[in-house]
């Protein structure tokens, strides 16, 4: 249910009622007891969904969650900077002790 702000014509008391949609405008002032009371306009509030379900990132395709698994278990960047890459140190020679000696 939101929440309205009131404002009394005849005395100018403001306050706040938490009521339904569908209740109708309240139009007695609580301060001076007339019937001059009005509902002011407001920005209202945002509707705020809780669970899963509403978050852009649930309804994306599987090809795309692929793809962004294999990017962060890849450890790469996304940055797109001139980062220095690594090179991997070469592998050292074979040795030739075969089991045979010469």
């Amino acid at each position: 249910m939101p929440t309205y702000d009131y404002i009394c014509d005849a005395c100018g008391h403001e306050f706040e009622a938490y009521e339904s949609i569908k209740a109708d405008p309240q139009t007695l002032c609580p301060g001076c007891e007339k019937h001059t009371l009005r509902r002011k306009i407001g920005p209202g509030a945002a509707i705020l969904f809780k669970g899963s379900g509403f978050y852009q990132t649930d309804y994306r395709s599987d090809s795309y969650k692929k793809a962004a698994k294999a990017d962060t278990s890849s450890g790469g960047s996304s940055s797109g900077g001139d980062a220095p890459k690594s090179t991997p140190a070469p592998a050292p020679p074979a040795s030739s002790s075969g089991g045979t000696t010469a």
